[in-house]
């Protein structure tokens, strides 16, 4: 196992632990059928479609 060389400074310590707490956007993909933006490799919840197959049924209700 490697062992470091020298001793990582203060600031150097806090640039480390500060880089682990950057956010990103999700990824976005658009989906085939509906052309809404969804997330890769997820049914798409506006029409429920995924890989070209009907997953999720909706239902209207009349009130």
């Amino acid at each position: 196992m490697g062992v470091p060389k020298g001793k990582t400074s203060k600031a150097n310590r806090r640039m480390n632990r500060a880089s682990r707490y950057t956010s990103e956007a999700p990824a976005l993909a658009v989906c085939p059928k509906c052309h809404a933006l969804k997330q890769p490799h997820h049914v798409c919840m506006s029409c429920g479609y995924y890989n070209d197959k009907a997953v999720l049924v909706k239902k209207w209700s009349n009130d």
